[in-house]
């Protein structure tokens, strides 16, 4: 008559039996140690839940009549108080007690037996609730690694966030007679935005912002493996033509072709640029990149470029260099997609006209603006995260 059950976890063998009958009660445990199991018996239920508590038991086989806290009674008490365990409730009853029956199925009975209990019935039962357990043990086992997978890759995906974010440059830093200032939110754990600045040759300076479309992990791979590829020595090579005049386009032009593929629908906006300090000039090349906004003391924004053909989106895309007068006391900002493209809770985007505002009310501190862009943009989505990762670049001429 032996069940196999010496190889199952103890809390499964586990069975608390509830009758008041003494003989019953006996009848019944001794059936469950011939199969194996380990019957805690009790004569009244409150005796049964303090049984069920301590000895973390999974089964109760309980009587519907008993003196105090019936076997409905005692049903609710486990229902309305859930551990972390579930009770299976095997409930005995008469034969003609079928109002009780439903009664006894809203307060949470699994299963009945009718009286007099035989041994076939007893077995059947008993063996569908240990299958029921180890089900719910290879469901909760099955839980714990989707868990513990889980915690590892956003262990990975932050460790990868922060190897990320210190490709970055520092928020505020200066190099030769520019100040630069930037802020970055992305808007999963991983950013598809890149961007960065630096000394190509003695006054001159590059600097590029990268919007990688789409999100998540594969646009933050393409972002990484631009920012290590986009240097002052690449652009020392692409941005500068052979006589030492400045070519941004061509370097977008490279980045292009390099990208592009036909099975492919990645692309990137970029915008970039060279400056040279001692003439004043900024030479750039848009593509598909909003458009930089350069403003003076006054608080006067001008757009440079008109959009442009994004990256690695067509072979045959066009890029053009072109040129501004960028002298001291007067600043770019470079804003991503991400904050123009925000809305409010009704849906109007927060657009160009919103950034502009920012900048004209901080012209007398840029170095706020990043920061000031962000809170502005919490504000207008109502706390709301961004649906885009967002960028702020700001390059401030500085008199010498």
């Amino acid at each position: 008559m032996s069940d196999n059950i010496e190889r199952y976890p103890d809390y499964i063998k586990r069975v608390v039996v509830a009758d008041d009958d003494c003989l019953q009660r006996t009848y019944i445990s001794s059936i469950l140690k011939k199969l194996g199991y380990d019957p805690y018996e009790a004569d009244n239920g409150i005796c049964a839940l303090k049984l069920l508590r301590d000895h973390n038991a999974q089964i109760l086989i309980c009587d519907l009549d008993m003196p105090g806290l019936n076997g409905i009674n005692l049903a609710r008490r486990i229902r309305s108080d859930p551990g972390e365990l579930y009770v299976h409730i095997l409930m005995v009853t008469g034969r003609n007690q079928s109002e009780e029956r439903e009664r006894a199925l809203d307060a949470g009975i699994d299963d009945f037996m009718a009286k007099p209990v035989d041994t076939a019935s007893l077995t059947a039962r008993i063996r569908s609730v240990k299958r029921l357990l180890l089900h719910e043990k290879r469901l909760a086992e099955r839980e714990d690694k989707l868990r513990l997978a889980k915690e590892r890759i956003e262990s990975d995906l932050n460790d990868a966030a922060n190897a990320q974010r210190r490709m970055l440059p520092d928020q505020h830093i200066r190099i030769g007679q520019c100040e630069f200032h930037s802020a970055m939110m992305a808007s999963n754990i991983l950013a598809g935005d890149m961007f960065a600045y630096f000394e190509i040759d003695p006054g001159i300076l590059g600097f590029y912002a990268i919007d990688v479309a789409g999100h998540g992990i594969h646009a933050s791979l393409m972002s990484v493996a631009l920012g290590h590829m986009l240097s002052a020595e690449f652009f020392r090579q692409w941005a500068i033509d052979k006589d030492g005049d400045p070519d941004p386009a061509a370097l977008v032009r490279f980045l292009n072709k390099k990208f592009f593929r036909d099975d492919s629908t990645d692309y990137f906006t970029m915008f970039c640029g060279v400056l040279d300090q001692s003439r004043n000039e900024l030479h750039f090349c848009q593509g598909g990149y909003p458009s930089a906004i350069i403003t003076g003391p006054a608080g006067v924004c001008t757009s440079l470029g008109q959009g442009g053909f994004p990256v690695a989106l067509l072979t045959q895309a066009e890029f053009e260099n072109q040129k501004t007068y960028f002298p001291p006391d007067h600043f770019m900002v470079l804003v991503s997609d991400g904050a123009l493209e925000a809305e409010d809770p009704s849906g109007q985007p927060f657009d160009d006209d919103g950034v502009k505002n920012i900048i004209t009310a901080r012209a007398h501190d840029p170095a706020s603006i990043p920061d000031r862009i962000i809170e502005a943009l919490s504000e207008w989505r109502g706390g709301s995260p961004l649906d885009d990762d967002l960028t702020v670049v700001v390059c401030e001429r500085i008199q010498a």
